[in-house]
């Protein structure tokens, strides 16, 4: 169903203590590198910007140190300077940008393992973005592993679950541009056959009802997607189980549904990342 990709790795856990633990007297630390770094802090903290002075004085830096620091900090773009005061500048705002992506997709990544545990099946997050479909997150366990992609996934759309479900929530122009750039092709004996088939398929499909698919791309495998549509971002949450358990697909599936019903709002902007 779907590639078998792995969630983002969480940071260790912080041993107890290591807030106040002192560096290890071998270690090489470098001081202009921590001055610099106090000063960004201290311009983060002023809004409204800060003169060089009162960052000084808010350092603990000499006047000279906190211009020849400041100055090198504006060149290299963590600050800019307006007027006679310091803000923050465009590679510091990429950097702290970087970190609140990386901190919304550890959130999805962290919500899917609790619906995998829950539900105890592979749980999938994938979306439709600049006429791909990707697959942003995967999570599974050994006893519970996710589907093999084998494949070509962006050009398999039309035989897996996640790509049908994506493709239910677009109009029929958009449809037919993926169609015409990935045609349908046969990858098992259960695979539908034609565009014509899979349009009235798609065209049939209700609103917010789970998107089911049986041995269409894995053999031994079915699957089940829940549609998700977040602003104009087009997302689904899916799961696969072995197809002699395939019993267990819809009600797996319902509750997946009911697990996202609850949680939607919470991480609504982290799965339109």
């Amino acid at each position: 169903m779907t590639p078998h990709q792995r969630p983002p790795s969480s940071a260790l856990p912080e041993q107890p203590g290591s807030a106040t633990r002192q560096p290890h007297p071998a270690a090489t630390l470098i001081g202009s590198v921590q001055r610099a770094m106090r000063l960004l802090e201290s311009v983060a903290e002023h809004e409204c910007g800060a003169p060089a002075k009162q960052l000084a004085r808010e350092t603990g830096l000499a006047l000279p140190t906190a211009y020849h620091l400041l100055r090198t900090l504006v060149y290299e773009g963590y600050l800019r300077r307006d007027k006679g005061l310091f803000f923050l500048g465009e590679a510091a705002e990429r950097l702290g940008s970087s970190g609140a992506a990386q901190k919304r997709r550890s959130t999805v990544a962290d919500t899917l393992a609790q619906w995998r545990d829950s539900i105890g099946v592979p749980v999938y997050y994938a979306r439709y973005h600049g006429g791909e479909i990707e697959v942003m997150c995967v999570s599974d366990t050994p006893g519970n592993p996710a589907v093999e992609e084998w494949a070509d996934f962006r050009e398999t759309a039309h035989a897996h679950a996640i790509g049908q479900c994506l493709l239910s929530q677009m109009d029929e122009d958009a449809r037919r541009d993926h169609l015409d750039r990935y045609p349908v092709q046969s990858i098992t004996p259960y695979t539908v056959r034609d565009d014509h088939t899979l349009l009235r398929r798609l065209e049939r499909t209700r609103r917010m009802e789970p998107v089911v698919e049986r041995q269409e791309y894995a053999l031994g495998t079915v699957c089940a997607a829940i549609p998700i549509t977040v602003g104009t971002t087009a997302a689904t949450m899916a799961i696969s189980l072995p197809a002699h358990q395939a019993d267990r697909l819809l009600p797996a599936a319902r509750q997946l549904q009911s697990e996202i019903g609850r949680r939607l709002g919470s991480i609504a902007i982290s799965i339109s990342i």
